[in-house]
Parts: C-alpha cells; structure tokens; sequence
C-alpha cells in the first residue's frame, strides 16, 4: 500500500467513525439529508472519503443511499423497528446469557462502571443528560456482545442493536421507563457476576421489552 493509499484510507475511516457518532448520538437526525459537499466541509476532508464513508454506514444500516436521490440518516416505521425488536429479542439474550460463562472480572469492572454512569446522567435532576447515554449505552451492549464470544450473533445484530439509539430512544421515554431501563443494566451486571444465565438473559429480555413499549408501543 503505498502512502497515498494509506492515507485516503485513513480519511474514509475517520470519516466514517465522525459520521457513525453524529448519527448515533443523534446530531444528524433520522431522515436527515447527507450532501457530500457539506459533509466534506464540515469534516475537512475531500468528498471521496466521505463517499466511501456513507456507502461503509449504509452497509452497516445506519445510512439509506439512493442513486438519484443521494444519501440520508436512516428512518424506521413503527412496522420495521416492531420487526427490529423481534431480532433483538430472538437474539440477544441468547448471547447476554452465553456472557455469563465467559465473563472475567475486568469484564465486570467495565460494565458496573458503565452501568453506574448511565445511572448517573441519567438519573432525573439537573445533572441529567440523556444524549450522554447514548455512547455509554452503545459501549454497554457492545461490551456484552464482546464477551458473549459468538461472531455469528455478533454479526446477526449488528445492524440492528443500535437502531432506537439512532432514533433518540432516551428522549422519547417517560420517567419510568427511563429508571426500567438504567435499573437492567445494573442487574445485568449483577446477574453476569454470579455467573446466572438464566437470569442475564431474561433481565436482557425485559430490557428490550421496556424500549420496545417506548418507541412501538402496546402490542394488540
């Protein structure tokens, strides 16, 4: 690889992971309008790797990009993220409770000190920053899906594990929800700690629930 192919290279990928944080902490909203020429300014960079960037996020479902139309920060119906959680569901507290035998203690350390964080900004009161959950809550899953050890799964969700964070799901929630869900992650910890399966997948189980009552709502 010579100089100028390393370096076009790296610009893609910095592009990439500028763009995937805009889109996942909520900067560049569901449905917004990504023009090369804009994205180029704003990331200091020429429009080919921010061209290759958009076509990596639409092949990791976070971009929809059309010939004619261009490209955009993806947007679900009610129907598609119903389908997104039934994934989710059949999916992730199988590999929740796969971490269970494989977790180790800096494993735990990490996610009690995500856990504990997330409860922290998100706890209501003038410290409340619901957009800082957002990167916790990413790290949080991706740290179980790590542990879990299992690439098949691993990639079976990869498209899909982040979609209501896409859509700001920690704004649309009530109080409530929003103490359901800081709370699962805690006892996830706690349930991976003694090594209980059982108990991490059906704590992942109601997790998903809870988000799912959130941004589809009763299911009839």
């Amino acid at each position: 690889m010579t100089a100028a192919t390393h370096s076009a290279s790296r610009a893609s990928e910095r592009a990439q992971a500028a763009l995937r944080d805009a889109i996942l902490g909520g900067e560049l909203a569901a449905g917004a309008h990504l023009g090369e020429v804009e994205l180029a300014e704003r990331l200091g960079v020429s429009r080919t790797p921010v061209r290759e960037a958009l076509s990596r996020l639409a092949a990791e479902g976070l971009v929809e990009a059309h010939a004619h139309r261009g490209a955009r920060v993806v947007s679900f119906s009610a129907e598609d993220l119903d389908g997104i959680f039934d994934v989710r569901l059949a999916l992730e507290p199988r590999a929740t409770g796969r971490a269970a035998a494989r977790v180790v203690d800096a494993d735990l350390d990490a996610l009690s000190d995500l856990a504990g964080r997330m409860l922290a900004v998100g706890s209501p009161g003038a410290g409340q920053d619901l957009d800082a959950l957002v990167p916790l809550n990413r790290e949080f899953h991706a740290r179980l899906l790590e542990v879990a050890d299992a690439p098949a799964l691993s990639a079976a969700l990869a498209n899909v594990v982040h979609t209501p964070v896409v859509l700001r799901t920690f704004h649309a929630y009530d109080a409530a929800s929003l103490a359901r869900s800081l709370a699962h992650h805690a006892e996830i910890v706690a349930a991976l700690r003694v090594g209980d399966a059982d108990w991490a997948s059906s704590v992942m189980r109601s997790h998903i629930g809870n988000a799912r009552a959130v941004m589809v709502g009763p299911r009839r």
